[in-house]
């Protein structure tokens, strides 16, 4: 799983709860489940615009996710050439807002004006057994 979080006052609904990664590794499993190779890291429904609100902006907008791993974060390349995914440490998340949240006023809406939101991210793994580096 992967958990994202991204600094205060944005609020991204779809980053509250870690989500599951999908493993492509094919013929490497553990438990029965196949390990994550780079790639795997951003899940389908992360990689779609999602909707944030960052008050006083409370009329929602949508953005983008990236993650930017670390070498903390992989193992050496293995014989696909692809890295392994390993827990290792936290890591860089940005969420970058295609269209800006909205602050209705009187005088007419007022726009979000920072388009980068920062943040962290880390890999939470039920995996006890095997250990890579």
């Amino acid at each position: 799983m992967v958990k994202v979080t991204i600094e205060p006052p944005a609020v991204v609904p779809a980053l509250e709860a870690p989500v599951p990664l999908e493993g492509s590794a094919g013929s490497v499993s553990v438990d029965g489940l196949s390990v994550c190779l780079l790639g795997d890291e951003l899940p389908g429904m992360l990689a779609e615009p999602m909707a944030y609100t960052a008050p006083p902006f409370a009329a929602p907008g949508m953005g983008t996710l990236k993650l930017t791993l670390t070498e903390s974060n992989m193992t050496v390349k293995t014989r696909n050439g692809k890295p392994l995914l390993i827990k290792g440490g936290p890591f860089t998340a940005m969420f970058t807002v295609t269209e800006p949240a909205i602050q209705p006023t009187p005088a007419g809406p007022i726009s979000d004006p920072v388009a980068e939101k920062p943040g962290t991210a880390e890999f939470i793994t039920t995996n006890e057994i095997v250990r890579a580096s």
